[in-house]
């Protein structure tokens, strides 16, 4: 109850200091550090999903910023005031003004190392901020002030020393609970959960997230690090378990992270989990289903487009509304109407052998013209733009040499040089021209050739 009674205090002061013709009687009335807690306030209501607080955020850091300046060294004598210097600063301050309050005040030497890496820190400066900060214990430090360093150091060393991060944003969470720091630091700990591999801390991290903070205006960079984590540990995590932490969301934001966890996974070649996030993307909640979004279709139709129910699919794929995707999507549309058509699509015939042309003289060795020039002796036509690389493979050829695996085949991009395992070799002949071989040799191609599109459109 007091600290609404305050916060209503402080707010009716910024509402009047705005419409006031000197604009600075209300920041000179407070100390610098009741601005900083306003300030403070302000962007816990934030955090909790108040975007009205949106403006009053940055007339706060105006009057703060010029309370700070103002502020002499009489002032920075109170520790609180030099502790609200500090905070201002890793709360998206002035790096200007945290310098310049600095150098007037007089304080102990720990409070002025911690100054010195607020001021590398937002000056870009990573590696002398994390010497200055590394020897400063936030625990050891008031809760307002030592929640902040907690979150700053746990960003600082998220990419060389990612356990020491995760722990520095633990500290920070239980310094500072439901406030801004809170919510940054857990929507930190989801993408550093996901650079460790722990699938057990990236769920709890979600989850603690999407039931504290998922109106906060910065909750679009958790849904990016929630979905790269999803299909990073697609793994370790159970559908269960995804739709435990979804089915906290309400129904918008819940479709639209399904839809973007099928489109990547899609891209990426993961059919099961692109199945299942397509389905929970047109299933819906309480009867309103989303069968009509083209995107559901589109992802959907993906995972299953080269299965035995092709005519479905193309028929799902002729229904979709283009005018209603993204030009990315569309592409993957393309993509996937070009490979559909393929798979239904009569085999050709195979081209009848040619028989051996004689020699004019036996006792004269026939050059090797097809081999030199580079001829494909498989009978299928080159992939456009594709690079073949045909080894020079005779009938005479033995060895260890002759019997390993072709590595240079089985790597190139071009579907038309990977050949079965038991498929003749081009020099023992053409391909057999029975049907059913043809139809499975044209369909693993297509396979090859889909994922090929898939991964060239843009995720």
């Amino acid at each position: 109850m007091k600290r609404a009674a305050v916060t209503r205090r402080l707010i009716g002061l910024l509402l009047l200091a705005g419409g006031h013709p000197s604009a600075g009687f209300a920041q000179d009335a407070l100390q610098p550090y009741q601005l900083v807690r306003s300030l403070q306030l302000i962007q816990d209501r934030i955090a909790a999903g108040d975007h009205a607080a949106l403006p009053m955020q940055a007339k706060l850091l105006e009057m703060a910023d010029a309370r700070l300046r103002a502020a002499n060294a009489e002032d920075y004598k109170d520790p609180k005031n030099f502790r609200a210097l500090l905070v201002y600063g890793m709360s998206g301050g002035n790096p200007v003004t945290v310098e310049a309050a600095t150098s007037r005040a007089t304080t102990d030497p720990q409070s002025l190392a911690i100054a010195k890496g607020v001021i590398d820190y937002l000056n870009g400066r990573p590696g002398e901020a994390i010497e200055a900060l590394r020897p400063i214990d936030p625990m050891a430090l008031p809760p307002d002030l030592g929640a902040f360093l907690a979150l700053v150091k746990g960003s600082l060393l998220a990419g060389d020393q990612p356990a020491t991060a995760l722990r520095l944003l633990d500290e920070a969470r239980l310094l500072s609970p439901g406030t801004l720091v809170e919510e940054a630091a857990l929507r930190r700990s989801v993408g550093l959960a996901v650079a460790q591999g722990d699938a057990a801390r990236f769920a709890l991290a979600s989850t603690q997230y999407v039931e504290r903070y998922l109106y906060s205006p910065y909750a679009s960079q958790f849904a990016d690090s929630f979905v790269s984590g999803v299909i990073a540990l697609h793994m370790s995590i159970s559908q269960d378990k995804l739709g435990d932490i979804t089915s906290m969301m309400d129904p918008e934001r819940e479709k639209v992270i399904y839809l973007r966890i099928a489109r990547r996974a899609a891209v990426d070649g993961l059919n099961d989990l692109s199945a299942f996030a397509s389905a929970r993307a047109e299933q819906g909640r309480d009867g309103n289903t989303n069968q009509d979004d083209p995107r559901a279709l589109l992802y959907a139709s993906l995972s299953t487009v080269t299965s035995g129910t092709i005519e479905d699919v193309r028929a799902k794929l002729g229904k979709i509304d283009r005018s209603r995707l993204s030009e990315g999507d569309r592409a993957l549309l393309d993509a996937a109407q070009a490979i559909a058509g393929e798979v239904v699509a009569p085999p050709t015939a195979l081209p009848a052998e040619k028989p051996a042309p004689v020699p004019a003289a036996a006792a004269q060795p026939v050059p090797e013209i097809a081999t030199a020039q580079g001829a494909d002796d498989s009978g299928l036509p080159p992939v456009e733009g594709a690079i073949s690389e045909q080894p020079a493979v005779t009938a005479a050829s033995s060895g260890p040499a002759a019997n390993a695996p072709d590595t240079a085949a089985a790597a190139s991009p071009d579907p038309a040089t990977v050949m079965p395992a038991s498929a003749p070799s081009p020099a023992a002949g053409p391909e057999p021209a029975d049907p059913t071989d043809a139809a499975m040799t044209r369909t693993r191609r297509q396979l090859d050739l889909i994922d090929q599109m898939l991964g060239a459109a843009p995720k």
